[in-house]
């Protein structure tokens, strides 16, 4: 019963609710977990479950040490899986509607300094042909601020080496971004050089592959910043995201426009883009209290 359950959310998820594959993949790692944890405690039917149940459940995460942030996206989960129940006429009663969300203390991302941008893109070794599509893969993403997932689902005619420019395309609409004239040299020589040696037949249009010669995912990338970032003695916390929020910070620290930017990156609301400018705000303040004379004697 409990895999009809789950076959149907998915099924709701993606043909209802039109949720992204990330979204797809948590909502139905944390629906599992929560019907096989009802399953063990004597329930055959999430119908069956209410609020104490829900808070019986949540007190039980708290105790396997999981953090406000998975506890809080867990109950959204939940209550996305009743709200299909509801749909389907299982249930009217949504026992997760009650639980309140924990309050999540935002980390602000990670910036690394134009110190360590160098460093990390003088990693690959340009001569090798993973290295050359690393190098141009990492140019491209500081040179627009793209998501990784954007990165990795380009197409060759996405990019205009002519113009210097990347349309990027996603269900929302398209972005024109300008690229400097560094990533411009360094994707044109992974074009010309590199992307018809490696390719498969399962390469398509896709323009960056890796070595088996299909397209490169997100995890695939993520490894390989890893990896340059420890060659380059990084020590900061490395996250996919890492080069698009410097790319965004180091726009606004030489003068550009937080409407600008939004616009590159893609954001749908600015109050997304503003957490630059808290970014840039506390970085102001450490070089204040670090280099103004006065504010050394307290």
């Amino acid at each position: 019963i409990m895999k009809d359950y789950c076959a149907n959310f998915k099924d709701y998820l993606v043909n209802k609710k039109s949720v992204s594959k990330n979204t797809l993949n948590s909502y139905m790692s944390d629906v599992k977990h929560f019907l096989s944890f009802i399953n063990k405690n004597g329930k055959d039917n999430p119908a069956l479950v209410d609020s104490d149940f829900m808070r019986f459940y949540v007190d039980e995460l708290t105790k396997l040490k999981k953090s406000n942030a998975t506890i809080t996206r867990n109950i959204a989960s939940i209550r996305c899986f009743y709200q299909f129940l509801i749909f389907s006429n299982e249930t009217a009663y949504n026992p997760a509607k009650s639980i309140k969300l924990k309050k999540i203390v935002k980390k602000l991302p990670q910036i690394l300094s134009g110190k360590e941008i160098e460093l990390l893109l003088a990693q690959p070794n340009v001569k090798e042909l993973k290295g050359c599509r690393d190098k141009a893969m990492m140019e491209l993403l500081y040179a627009t601020g793209i998501r990784v997932s954007e990165l990795v689902n380009l197409n060759v005619d996405d990019i205009n080496i002519h113009t210097g420019t990347l349309t990027c395309k996603n269900k929302k609409g398209n972005r024109l971004i300008p690229i400097y004239s560094t990533a411009v040299t360094a994707i044109s020589e992974y074009i010309l050089k590199v992307r018809n040696l490696i390719i498969s037949p399962d390469g398509g249009q896709a323009l960056f592959l890796n070595l088996n010669g299909r397209r490169l995912t997100r995890q695939g990338f993520w490894k390989i910043v890893k990896s340059y970032a420890k060659s380059a003695g990084i020590v900061k916390e490395i996250t996919p995201h890492t080069l698009r929020h410097s790319f965004a910070l180091h726009l606004l620290e030489n003068g550009a426009e937080l409407k600008d930017i939004q616009l590159m990156l893609g954001h749908a609301d600015i109050s997304s883009t503003q957490v630059y400018v808290h970014l840039l705000n506390d970085r102001f303040k450490e070089v204040y209290n670090n280099c103004h004379p006065r504010a050394k004697l307290g």
